[in-house]
């Protein structure tokens, strides 16, 4: 299972990385293999203030729709738009077209790991 060592990562199974004071987000490989085939993303509006592990949005897939969560405090300032007309990039690529959201961070995060520790949460979790 591919877990890239420049990124953090959440309890939660989302992925993130850090550009300047703007964070990418996006969910790992392990959750999109979980999920199945997405065939839905509901994102959040751009401009919209959180708290880390706020709801940001949803994956639908064949098999269950589920929620992903904010890894900061801060406000979206982009989201991905491909994902409206390709909602299946999530799957084919999730550690790069598939990315979620942009967010610009105003505050504390959530405890984020990196990629040793995922893999070891992974592996403590049965996964």
């Amino acid at each position: 299972m591919s877990v890239p060592n420049d990124l953090r990562y959440t309890r939660t199974h989302e992925w993130v990385r850090e550009e300047g004071d703007t964070v990418v987000v996006g969910i790992t490989h392990y959750a999109q293999e979980q999920l199945g085939e997405v065939v839905y993303v509901e994102l959040p509006e751009v401009g919209r203030t959180l708290d880390a592990g706020e709801e940001l949005g949803t994956l639908e897939s064949v098999k269950a729709v589920s929620e992903f969560f904010s890894p900061v405090a801060g406000e979206v300032a982009e989201v991905n738009e491909r994902l409206d007309d390709e909602p299946g990039l999530v799957n084919d690529d999730p550690y790069g077209e598939g990315w979620l959201v942009k967010i610009t961070v105003s505050g504390d995060g959530a405890e984020l790991m990196d990629a040793a520790a995922y893999e070891a949460f992974l592996a403590e979790e049965g996964h």
